[in-house]
Formats: C-alpha cells, structure tokens, sequence
C-alpha cells in the first residue's frame, strides 16, 4: 500500500496547506458575483487600510461558494499547484494538486462529496483490486490521519476564503497600491501579523468561529510559523480576489498565493464511478476480521 498512501500524502499535504486551515464557515450571502471582468478598484470609495481588509473579511467570509487556483512553496515538501472548486452550503469540493519536492511529490485529486472523501490516484493500483480511487467516510475519515497530523475530514474541508480575513489581526496594514489580477482591478494592501495577535483578534468572536481560527493558529504553530506576511488584494466590490501567505517554518518557508476565480457560482462534485473505487473501510473491517 505504500503507493497509495503516497497519492493520498500528496493530496493531503494540498488540501491542508493549499486549501488553507481553517474549517468552512456555514453564513450566507444572497446574490450572484462572479470574478471576471475589468472592474474599477476606484469603484469603493476610499477607506482606511485597516477597515478596507475588514470588510474584505467580512464578504468572504459570507460566501457560498467558489472557485480558486493556488501556489507556492510548502515547507518540507518543494513547489505545489492546485486549482479547486468549493461549495459551503451544502459541503462540496474538488480539488486536483501537483506537489514537487519531497516524499509526497505527485499529481493526486480529492473529491468530497455528501461527506464522504475520495482521493483519484491517477491510475489503477494493485493494491487495491486494480482500482484508481480511494473512498473514506465514516470513523475512519475523522480519525486517519494526514500530513501534520489532524484528521482526512478536517484536511479536506479546509475554507481559503477563512485565511483570507487574517490580515484583520495585522497592526501594520498598508495600502500597497492598485493592479489588475485576472482582468479584475484591485486595490493591493500588505502587512504582518503573529500568530499572537491573531489569537488577540479573536477575543469577541463567536465559539465556532474562535475554535476555526484556534485550529488554524496549532496547525501554524507544529509547521514552527510565529507570524505571517501577508498581502491581500481587493476588488472593487470589496472582495478579496486573492492572497499571499508568507512564514519561516522550522522546515524552510512558505509562500502560498491563491487566486479566486470566481464567487458564489455552481460548483458541482460528483463522486467517482464505484466501479473505479475501493472502499477503504471495507479493507480495513475485512483485515480485522483475520
């Protein structure tokens, strides 16, 4: 099994660093916005940086669905690319990475759909009755673990649009400037922010939404990440159209920019054919059973 356990290390180490590591928010947002297009970032009227990021934060944090791609350097692990789909309401997402550098270096897929995780290994693989997909649901998705630890169910829901809001917590927010990302005009601010502070910005927030950013806050805390350099960049709707994470990890450092394609459009996850999967739990019962 240790080709398989390989696929499926390289889709993990995406959906936790790529993806982002906060859980998915379950708020709302009516109406329908999409990415494209040359949208004046003059549009908003002009704010002070700090309660610029605030209401970029507040928007994303709002949204139902998405589609973004991401990349950048995971530490320990080289280069990954990714480009992904999600659904909040109801939980969907799809998401295909290439990881370069390190143990888990490969192309995989993860599909997760009506709480169940599946995770595409590219080709068939002996190990498992000559099938190309891997199926978790059930006590063993929450408890197998993934790169960093931490279960296959809580890698695979990851938020972005949750990282996105953390420049909030920042004392030192700057306007950068204007530039286009993807034919979109947007305003470019940047600052730092620990992982202190971070914990500090969490003081009236919600139980759910300080136990979300607490998890976040340990997964940084095991990669040795203490604070994050950050640029956000906004759209004239006061969306974040895209982010860069950046932090000196005990590993090497990390730098993520995941870009939003599009919001609140259809994202639609399909599960594999059952006849391309193996079940993992089966395996895992029927080996017991020996």
């Amino acid at each position: 099994m240790r080709a398989v356990r390989k696929k499926a290390g390289v889709a993990l180490v995406a959906a936790a660093l790529v993806c982002g590591a906060a859980a998915c928010s379950s708020s709302s947002e009516g109406g329908d916005e999409t990415g494209g297009g040359e949208r004046g970032a003059e549009q908003t009227p002009a704010m002070r940086p700090a309660a610029a990021v605030r209401k970029a934060a507040e928007r994303s944090e709002k949204l139902t669905s998405f589609h973004y791609r991401a990349k950048g350097t995971v530490p320990g692990q080289g280069k990954v690319e990714a480009e992904a789909g999600m659904s909040v309401e109801p939980l969907a997402m799809s998401l295909k990475s290439t990881v370069t550098g390190g143990a888990d270096a490969g192309e995989a897929e993860i599909r997760l759909v009506d709480g169940v995780l599946y995770i595409g290994t590219g080709e068939p693989q002996p190990e498992m009755d000559g099938k190309s997909w891997m199926k978790f649901g059930g006590k063993e998705l929450g408890g197998a673990k993934g790169p960093r630890g931490g279960g296959l169910s809580s890698q695979a829901q990851k938020n972005p649009a949750a990282e996105s809001t953390f420049l909030t917590g920042s004392k030192n927010v700057k306007l950068v400037g204007t530039e286009t990302v993807e034919g979109t005009r947007t305003r470019h601010y940047r600052g730092t922010v620990s992982l202190d502070e971070l914990r500090a910005s969490l003081a009236g927030a919600d139980g759910k939404r300080r136990e979300q950013r607490e998890k976040s806050l340990e997964q940084y805390e095991e990669l040795g990440i203490g604070a994050l350099d950050m640029d956000v960049w906004i759209d004239g709707e006061d969306r974040t159209k895209q982010f860069r994470m950046r932090g000196k990890a005990e590993e090497g450092p990390m730098d993520m920019t995941l870009t939003f394609l599009d919001f609140n459009k259809p994202v639609e996850v399909k599960a594999p054919p059952a006849a391309e999967v193996f079940d993992f739990a089966e395996e895992m019962a029927a080996l017991a059973e020996e």
